[in-house]
């Protein structure tokens, strides 16, 4: 018996600085990036969750400061200098995986030294403190450990109930009443599992073509995997 395709016709998630939370829990950070003049030699490693707003705050940084913006990934020493532009600005996104791609840790040395004298901010993403990223090169090492770093902390009931909402949203689902409170008690404090599950609600819901509803939120949840699972 054949089985019928679910396709994903979400919308893409909206990453204005108009469709940004603030909350407790990123106004550090958010007030870090709307001041980068105070950035020690123009620097500033945003550190955070799966989740937790990163890339959301990078794309609209991005936008006002007309940065260029690449993932760690998929750097090369031979774009380097392309990338860090003279008086520009640059985002590098999960800086953590530099030591997982080939010629990535020596392309972010080369951004280091190049972007300071070029007067080329530099905003770096990741989820944890460079220390735990296994860099190989000790002189990128002992710069991360010393780059100027500002934290998104774990959100507040009403930053995860603001989250679902924005999330359930962007894919124009309807919600029963009541389901985000419902979710909220009963879910981690991890906007990383709230991306997950509204994406496990969303495929369901289409697998039933139906609407969403509590008991496939309940069901979804209690079998959702933990991030660091």
């Amino acid at each position: 018996m054949s089985r019928q395709l679910t396709l994903d016709l979400s919308t893409p998630p909206a990453h204005s600085r108009a469709d940004f939370l603030p909350a407790p829990a990123n106004a550090a950070a958010l007030a870090a990036l709307d001041n980068p003049q105070d950035w020690p030699q123009g620097r500033m490693l945003l550190v955070g969750p799966e989740g937790a707003g990163k890339s959301h705050m990078a794309a609209f940084w991005a936008a006002e400061n007309g940065a260029r913006r690449v993932r760690a990934a998929a750097l090369r020493p031979e774009a380097a200098d392309a990338l860090a532009a003279e008086g520009g600005a640059l985002v590098v996104e999960d800086a953590d995986r530099a030591g997982r791609a080939a010629g990535a840790e020596q392309a972010l040395f080369h951004l280091w030294n190049l972007c300071g004298p070029r007067d080329c901010l530099l905003l770096l993403t990741a989820r944890t403190a460079p220390r735990d990223w296994g860099l190989v090169l000790p002189d990128l090492r002992s710069r991360m450990d010393a780059m100027p770093q500002v934290r998104l902390g774990p959100p507040d009931d009403g930053l995860l109930a603001a989250v679902l909402v924005k999330l359930f949203a962007d894919r124009q689902l309807a919600v029963p009443v009541g389901l985000i409170d419902w979710l909220v008690v009963r879910m981690e404090r991890d906007l990383g599992q709230a991306r997950r599950l509204v994406a496990a609600i969303d495929r369901a819901a289409m697998a039933q073509k139906g609407p969403v509803t509590r008991r496939i939120a309940a069901d979804l949840l209690d079998n959702l995997p933990r991030a660091d699972a």
